[in-house]
């Protein structure tokens, strides 16, 4: 798989093991290829991990194998990439990566990195959100196109209420936006709001989006996924690599791209030259932070005047304060009917 070769890291030195390693059959790309993908978007992903704990979706025999999340900072980090104490809903702790250079990106790469998971929150407080992400998935029925014409109407949903975003494919049919915000709620306040955004955009749009958690509610709609938002539940970062045969990336992307965009176009090919050309189109992001009042006074009046409360959380999590009943509907039903028939 060829000898192991040093590659420059922004200054530093990174050693890449079996570069010839192919990690893409389909396409032929290789663990170099990845490596030197990374390289040329370096400052984009650099900020959209910098100080950011973050798990690694790592591909040890490429996107044909087997994978797994490593959430816990292995035993052989190098000393010069920091980590920050998260806690899991369990209330258990854990040390993750927070990476800062451009070096841990590419260190992260040869461990079979192709996509990182950054928590919305930096390293000096891990219990303040400092992103709200708002995760518009598409279900049987709809592909992207829906996802565009959501995004349109979820943009004015945040900017009625005081916030902006920037959008992002998922590297697959949805989009992602991303919205910078002060650090200064929970991540259960700002579920709350993603939870207000997503019954609004439902409001607007009843046949095409929907908030339901329950798939066989869903119909062919899009799915606002508001527990993208809780606690040690993440979304790909923008510029990682999607374990898709053609390897795509989740791409950055101006609003007024986003109708003419399609989610192929931006892979591990491609991506360099329009970096290139556009540089990071989310550079700006870091420059606001926006505050939630209005979508969170939005969820007050949701629940004073339309009884609308919380909404159950993912299976692995404890049962929260206020959480409704975690039972699929269709169940629920049936257990009123008195559990089956005679």
């Amino acid at each position: 798989m060829g000898s192991a070769v040093e590659l420059d890291a922004g200054g530093r030195a990174v050693r890449l093991s079996n570069p010839d390693k192919v990690y893409f059959p389909e396409k032929g790309y290789t663990k170099r290829d990845v490596a030197e993908y990374f390289l040329a978007v370096g400052p984009g992903i650099t900020r959209a991990l910098n100080h950011r704990p973050t798990t690694l979706q790592r591909f040890v025999d490429g996107v044909e194998g087997d994978f797994f999340y490593q959430k816990r900072a292995p035993k052989n980090l190098p000393e010069w990439i920091p980590t920050a104490r998260v806690a899991f809903p369990s209330g258990r702790p854990a040390d993750e990566i927070c990476p800062t250079e451009l070096a841990a990106v590419i260190w992260a790469a040869n461990l079979g990195t192709l996509t990182f998971h950054p928590w919305p929150v930096r390293a000096g407080d891990t219990d303040h959100p400092d992103e709200l992400r708002i995760d518009l998935d598409p279900q049987p029925g709809t592909d992207y196109a829906d996802a565009v014409t959501a995004a349109h109407e979820l943009r004015s949903v945040l900017e009625d209420h005081g916030v902006r975003g920037w959008p992002k494919t998922s590297g697959g049919r949805g989009m992602h936006v991303f919205v910078p915000i002060e650090p200064a709620w929970t991540f259960v306040e700002v579920r709350r709001a993603a939870i207000a955004a997503g019954r609004e955009l439902e409001r607007r749009m009843p046949e095409r989006v929907t908030t339901a958690w329950w798939k066989e509610e869903r119909g062919e709609r899009i799915f606002v996924d508001f527990n993208q938002t809780a606690r040690d539940r993440t979304i790909a970062s923008a510029y990682s690599v999607r374990p898709f045969p053609h390897a795509p990336v989740s791409a950055p992307l101006r609003w007024e791209e986003i109708d003419d965009a399609e989610p192929r176009d931006f892979d591990l090919s491609t991506m360099p030259g329009r970096y290139a050309e556009l540089g990071d189109v989310h550079a700006d992001m870091d420059q606001e932070a926006f505050r939630l009042d209005g979508l969170l006074e939005l969820a007050d009046r949701d629940e004073r005047e339309r009884g609308l409360g919380d909404l159950p959380y993912p299976p692995e999590y404890p049962k929260m304060p206020g959480e409704p009943k975690r039972v699929q509907p269709s169940r629920a039903r049936h257990d009123d009917d008195g559990g089956g028939t005679t």
